[in-house]
C-alpha cells in the first residue's frame, strides 16, 4: 500500500502526531475488513475533535462547554452499488458491525453509474505542511476571563450601550484521516479559535443590536479581546437613530463581510450538484463572461495558514491552485468525482467544498470605494433567504448606511435590495482591498453601480 502518513511527528505535550498515526492504523484496519467482506472498493474517514466554548452576559458566566467527539465513517462499493455506515465506538465488534452494515446497505442499493472512488490517478502524492495546526492551551478560567474582558470593554466604551447579548470565547482542534482502497491515506490537523461580542444600544423601540468577532487558526491571529468589545460597541452605537430611505435605484456597496455572500451565490450556482440537477441560474456557463473583464477569482488551497487549506480533498484527490473566474469569464465548475461523472467531466479536487477562494481587488479600501460611489447605500447586514438559485432573482432585507459626498451620512434599516444575480455580477464596478480575513471566501467590499432599493 502506497501510504501517505502525517509529516512532522509531534513530540512533548502535543500528541497530535501520535493520535493521527492511531487514526491511520484504524483506517487501514477498517479497509481490511471491507476487503474481507467482499467490497470492490472502500473508503474510510476517521476524526477526532476537541473544543472549549464559554459564554458570559452582563458580567456573569452563562455557559462553559468542553467537547470531545470522535467519528468513523465507512463507505463500500460493490460494483456501482454504494453503502455507508458510521460509528464512534472503537471496539472490534462495533467496527466489524459497522462494515457489515455498510455492506448490507450496498447490496440492497440500486447501481449508480457515477458511484465509486475518485480515479486512482488523481490521488494526492505530495503532502504539504500548510501551517494549520496551532493549539491554544486555554483553560476554562482563562477563557472566561477573556470573555468578561471583551464584554466589559464593550459595555464601558459608550454610555449609550444599554444591554448586552454577551461575549464568547471558543477554541477547537480537529484531527482527520481519510483512506481508501486505492492505497491513499491522508492526514490533516486543524485548529480554529474565536472571540465575539454582541451589544445593545438605546432603549425601547430605538434599541439597536450589533456585534463583532475575530477568528483565526492561531491565537496570535486574533484581535485582542478588549478591541473586539470596543469594535462591537462602535458598530452598535453607529446604528442608532436610523432614518427612512425613499424607494429608488441606487449604487450599492456591499461591506466585505456581506460581499462574500455574493461569491457564495456564485459558488453554489457553479457547484456540480446544482449543475447536474439543473438547479442553477448558471447552467452550462463555463466559458461565458459573467463579470467585467478585470474581475478575477482564484482558489488557493495551498495558502499557508489559510482557513481551509488542504493538500487533498474529501476523496483524496490532489488540490491545486486554479482560476474560477479569469478576466470575467467562468473557467470551471466546482466538482467532486461524483458530480463530475454525472456531467461527463473530471473532478476539480473540490469534494468537500472550495478552499481559500480569493477575489482580486482593483481598488483601495472601503473609504476609497465610498468616495468612488459618492452617493448611495452601504450594506452592512442582510436578512432573509430571498435568492432563487434557479433564476438568480435576488431580494433580501438589508440595513446599513446612506452615503453622501463619499462619506457615511446616517444609518438606514428596514429596506429591501433587489436584482438578478447575473445582472448584479455584470454591474460590479470595483472590489476593495479591505479583505475580511475571517472566512475562506476572501474578498473586500464590492461596489455595484445600481440596485433597486425599497424603503421601509
Amino acid at each position: 500500500m502506497n501510504q501517505i502518513t502525517p509529516r512532522n511527528r509531534d513530540t512533548g505535550a502535543d500528541d497530535s502526531g501520535r493520535r493521527l498515526e492511531s487514526l491511520s492504523a484504524l483506517s487501514s484496519r477498517l479497509l481490511e475488513l471491507c476487503s474481507k467482506a467482499g467490497a470492490d472498493q472502500a473508503e474510510v474517514s476517521c476524526s477526532e475533535e476537541r473544543g472549549l466554548n464559554v459564554g458570559v452576559r452582563m458580567g456573569e458566566v452563562e455557559t462553559v462547554e468542553a467537547t470531545r467527539d470522535r467519528g468513523i465513517a465507512v463507505t463500500v462499493y460493490f460494483g456501482q452499488c454504494k453503502g455507508s455506515a458510521s460509528t464512534a465506538d472503537l471496539r472490534e465488534d462495533s467496527l466489524a458491525a459497522t462494515v457489515e452494515q455498510a455492506c448490507a446497505i450496498a447490496r440492497f442499493t440500486s447501481p449508480d453509474p457515477a458511484a465509486g472512488l475518485a480515479d486512482a490517478a488523481r490521488m494526492a502524492t505530495h503532502p504539504l505542511e500548510l501551517d494549520t495546526w496551532h493549539p491554544w492551551e486555554l483553560d476554562a478560567d482563562r477563557a472566561v476571563e477573556l470573555a468578561l474582558a471583551c464584554e466589559a470593554a464593550g459595555r464601558d466604551a459608550d454610555p449609550r450601550i444599554a444591554n448586552s447579548d454577551g461575549a464568547s470565547v471558543g477554541t477547537g482542534a480537529s484531527l482527520g484521516v481519510y483512506a481508501n482502497s486505492h492505497g491513499f491515506v491522508g492526514a490533516s490537523r486543524d485548529t480554529v479559535h474565536s472571540i465575539s461580542c454582541a451589544l445593545i444600544a438605546g432603549r425601547g423601540e430605538q434599541m439597536q443590536r450589533q456585534g463583532w468577532y475575530t477568528a483565526g487558526l492561531a491565537a496570535d491571529d486574533l484581535e485582542p479581546a478588549a478591541a473586539v468589545g470596543r469594535k462591537a460597541a462602535a458598530r452598535t452605537v453607529a446604528r442608532l437613530d436610523p432614518r427612512p430611505l425613499s424607494t429608488g435605484r441606487y449604487p450599492v456597496l456591499f461591506d466585505a463581510p456581506v460581499a462574500r455572500t455574493l461569491i457564495g451565490h456564485l459558488l453554489a450556482a457553479v457547484s456540480g450538484g446544482a449543475q447536474y440537477r439543473q438547479a442553477s441560474f448558471l447552467l452550462g456557463a463555463v466559458g461565458e463572461r459573467l463579470f467585467p473583464g478585470w474581475f478575477q477569482v482564484r482558489e488557493r488551497p495551498h495558502l499557508v495558514r489559510g482557513l481551509r487549506s488542504a493538500w487533498f480533498d474529501a476523496e483524496g484527490v490532489a488540490t491545486r491552485d486554479s482560476a474560477l473566474v479569469e478576466d470575467g469569464v467562468l473557467s470551471r465548475y466546482v466538482l467532486g468525482s461524483y458530480s463530475a461523472r454525472r456531467l461527463g467531466l473530471e473532478s476539480t479536487g473540490n469534494a468537500g467544498g472550495v478552499r481559500n477562494v480569493e477575489v482580486a481587488a482593483n481598488a483601495g479600501g472601503q473609504d476609497a470605494l465610498l468616495r468612488t460611489m459618492g452617493t448611495g447605500l452601504l450594506v452592512t447586514d442582510l436578512m432573509g433567504q430571498g435568492v432563487n438559485p434557479v433564476t438568480g432573482d435576488y431580494s433580501r432585507g438589508a440595513s446599513g448606511f446612506w452615503v453622501e459626498g463619499g462619506a457615511i451620512a446616517w444609518p438606514v434599516e428596514g429596506i429591501t435590495i433587489a436584482g438578478n444575480l447575473r445582472s448584479m455580477f455584470q454591474a460590479i464596478e470595483a472590489v476593495g482591498s479591505d479583505i475580511d480575513p475571517r472566512s475562506h471566501l476572501r474578498t473586500g467590499s464590492i461596489l455595484l453601480d445600481g440596485m433597486t432599493v425599497a424603503g421601509g
